[in-house]
């Protein structure tokens, strides 16, 4: 008999918080099922698919949050004031919720129709939003969005994981590195 009140999504929010707490390779079902107060095989009724499938709904659950800190941070800004501020709430969002982005990194979608690739493509969508104000032409967008998410991705990682050391404060360089990025987008990539 499942325990009352546990359910997918319950479970899903568990392991989410577990691997925000202790690291996703802390997550096992022995470790979550310890948590949600069942046993491991209790568990698989509501994730048939095991520790793959957790990884995969924690991964579905980031993407979602992250198109939300998107369109919530962007909306109404342009130019690099958006660009600070989706910065700043994407780099916010990844000290709060480590597990949770490492996941997004480790689950895979299955096809374009799965909660994962929907996620992901609305996460995208949201982030791509920041880029509007800068008249770009169709073709640079991706372009543009792929400089965008890697700027934010390898800040917030490096920072995450303690590896910028150095003197400055990484504020600071994310200011400069934004107000670069922000230059470049104006001239439409033809500085």
């Amino acid at each position: 008999m499942p325990r009352v009140g546990l359910d997918t999504a319950a479970v899903t929010r568990a392991a989410a918080d577990l691997v925000d707490e202790q690291g996703l390779a802390a997550l096992t079902m022995t470790t979550l099922a310890e948590r949600v107060g069942v046993r491991p095989p209790s568990l698989y009724k509501h994730v048939p698919g095991g520790l793959a499938e957790l990884v995969h709904r924690v991964a579905t659950l980031a993407a979602e949050d992250l198109a939300d800190v998107f369109r919530t941070t962007a909306s109404g800004q342009r130019g690099e004031a958006a660009l600070t501020d989706v910065a700043d709430a994407f780099r916010h969002y990844v000290r709060v919720h480590p597990g949770r982005y490492a996941a997004t990194a480790a689950a895979d979608p299955v096809d374009d129709e799965d909660p994962l690739s929907i996620a992901l493509r609305d996460s995208l969508d949201a982030l791509g939003g920041v880029l509007e104000g800068y008249g770009l032409p169709q073709e640079d967008h991706v372009h543009a969005l792929r400089m965008l998410r890697s700027l934010l991705h390898g800040f917030a990682v490096l920072e995450a994981s303690g590896g910028f050391r150095m003197g400055v404060a990484v504020e600071e360089s994310v200011a400069w590195s934004l107000r670069l990025m922000d230059a470049g987008l104006r001239t439409g990539g033809r500085a």
